[in-house]
Order: C-alpha cells, then sequence, then structure tokens
C-alpha cells in the first residue's frame, strides 16, 4: 500500500515535474517532517522565515538549538532572518535586502496570510537559493486550493529540484488533521556542497525516528486524492468587506488575514471572543508583523460558517 500511495502522490501533485515515487516520504504530516527535518540540518544551521510565519518553523529551530536570545521588544528570535512578508511588498520580500542563510522557510499559499506567490516570485526564490547555496523548505500544505494558475509546486520552477524540499499534508487537502498523514519530498538532486544526496541522510532520520503512517490512513489518502471543493472562505471575504475591513488570502488558501490599523491583535481576538463566541487567531502568534492583523479559517461546515458570518458583521458593523 505505501509504494502505491508514493505512486499515487507523485503522479497527481508533480506530473510533468519529474518527481519520482522514490523521492516521496510518506508521514504523519508535515509538521512532524519539519521537526525531522531540522533534525537532519542540525543547530549549526542559520534559517530565514517569512514574516509573519508559522510557528512550527521558529519553534523547532528554538529547540534544535539554531537560535540566540528573543528580543523582547518585538519577540523576534537572534540568529533568524526575518523576510518581512505584508501589504507594502505584495507579501513577498525583498531578496535584495534579506542576508544569505543556510535553511530558507516558505509557506505558499502563506499561513497565515493566504498569499499565494506567483511563478515570478518563486523563480526569484529558486535564484536567490542557488546564488547563496541554501536550501528552500517548501510547505505546500494549501496549495489545492490555488485555483488562479499559480505554481502549486516548488518543483514547477526549472531549476527547484537542485535546490528545495517540499513538505505538504492531506490535512487540508482531505480533512486529515486527527487522522494525520502528509508527505515531504526530496530530489535526487538534491547534494550537500561536498556532493553527497541529502535524500541519503533524510532517509536515514525517517527510518530511525519515524515506524511510518498507519495503513488506515494511508487507505484514506489513496481514497481521497481524486476529491476536491473549497467554497467557505468566499462567504468570509464578502463578511469582511461588508464591514470595511481589509482581507488578504481566501482566495487561493484557506486563511484570510484580516486587518485592523491601528489595534493590537489580541485585544481583538478577545473582543471577537467575548462578543460573538467566535475563536479566530491573534496575528501577533505568527510573528511581529502580524500585530495589527487575526487569522481567520475557513474549514468547517456550511452552516457554521454562514453563522459566524451573521454574528460577525452584527458585531463589527
Amino acid at each position: 500500500m505505501l509504494q502505491a500511495l508514493r505512486k499515487a502522490i507523485a503522479e497527481t501533485f508533480y506530473k510533468d515535474m519529474g518527481i519520482k515515487d522514490s523521492e516521496v516520504f510518506v508521514s504523519d504530516g508535515a509538521q512532524g517532517d519539519i521537526c525531522r527535518l531540522q533534525l537532519l540540518f542540525g543547530s549549526n544551521m542559520s534559517i530565514a522565515v517569512q514574516d509573519p510565519t508559522f510557528p512550527a518553523y521558529v519553534d523547532s529551530s528554538v529547540i534544535i538549538g539554531q537560535t540566540g536570545d528573543v528580543k523582547k521588544e518585538s519577540g523576534s528570535y537572534q540568529k533568524i532572518e526575518y523576510m518581512a512578508c505584508g501589504p507594502h511588498n505584495s507579501f513577498f520580500p525583498d531578496l535584495s535586502k534579506t542576508g544569505r542563510t543556510d535553511i530558507i522557510f516558505f509557506c505558499s499559499p502563506n499561513n497565515p496570510t493566504g498569499h499565494a506567490a506567483s511563478f515570478e516570485q518563486l523563480e526569484q526564490l529558486v535564484q536567490f537559493a542557488q546564488e547563496n547555496g541554501s536550501i528552500i523548505v517548501y510547505d505546500s500544505a494549501y496549495a489545492v486550493y490555488i485555483k488562479d494558475g499559480r505554481p502549486r509546486s516548488i518543483y514547477e520552477v526549472p531549476g527547484a529540484r537542485k535546490v528545495a524540499i517540499e513538505v505538504s499534508s492531506f490535512s487540508k487537502i482531505a480533512g486529515f488533521t486527527g487522522v494525520r498523514l502528509g508527505w515531504t519530498v526530496v530530489p535526487q538532486e538534491l547534494l550537500y556542497s561536498n556532493g553527497f544526496p541529502v535524500i541519503k541522510d533524510y532517509n536515514r532520520v525517517v527510518c530511525t525516528c519515524f515506524n511510518g503512517a498507519s495503513r488506515i490512513s494511508q487507505a484514506g489518502g489513496l481514497a481521497c486524492l481524486s476529491s476536491q471543493g473549497f467554497k467557505n472562505a468566499e462567504i468570509l471575504l464578502e463578511t469582511f468587506k461588508s464591514v470595511g475591513l481589509r482581507a488578504y488570502g481566501g482566495e487561493n488558501a484557506p486563511y484570510l488575514w484580516v486587518h485592523f490599523p491601528g489595534s493590537n491583535s489580541w485585544d481583538v481576538f478577545n473582543e471577537i471572543l467575548e462578543n460573538t463566541h467566535i475563536i479566530t487567531v491573534p496575528g501577533s502568534g505568527f510573528g511581529p508583523a502580524g500585530k495589527e492583523f487575526i487569522r481567520v479559517t475557513a474549514f468547517g461546515h456550511r452552516e457554521n460558517i454562514l453563522e459566524a458570518s451573521k454574528r460577525l458583521r452584527s458585531f463589527l458593523s
């Protein structure tokens, strides 16, 4: 069954990209793979992350010993290169101002902003990694939501197989959050500076630290690969637009990044929770750039999304 799933993943998500089933590592989800990759990299690696960013990239770096002390005034960590991604730069970092690091964590569509990088942007990122001898860890967990032709995989960009590892998950494709199933792609062309294939080391890490996804999860993954259908985000986008708030994302991702100018994200979170009984996520939890934002998810049953929309309109109007 494992071999069938690896082949199905390669053929479904990486058709015509040259990805072999032998380069696909089935796992218990992207977050676990991020930690296993950190174990592979070790404590001496320098990293860069988008700001705002999914906390696991930063937290796993802290745990493995790659960072310095936290800066109390901003909440950021020393020794991490924070790549600012906001409305001012179309949520893509200015790579000309980004310092060289060994590892670049990049999520597209981004959690929490919902921005999906264009082909031209990813082309810049791949070229930047090539020039600096960096490895991109590309998180494509939300790629199935992309519907406007933007790349769903980093491997759509020529040259990416030599500089990028891609992690992904069934959690967002088919609601597998509790079932736990994902994968990581490590191309054979990805080499260390001494010419040794990264895939050989990652295979050793996986075989040592992970006993494999359950057969039940694997069977579910095989069954759901052809299933799609995502609509709730449109309802929420219209909700925030109707009350005069700017919401980013929601078109190529299940998340909305809602701006409350001049506000503290924790204060906004508390006010919405107390007045509507709706749980959002304070943007500050994703990095310094999230101070004035909250993240809203489109995951949920349609009737719950409609009820949430009704409550938000009433409170925010």
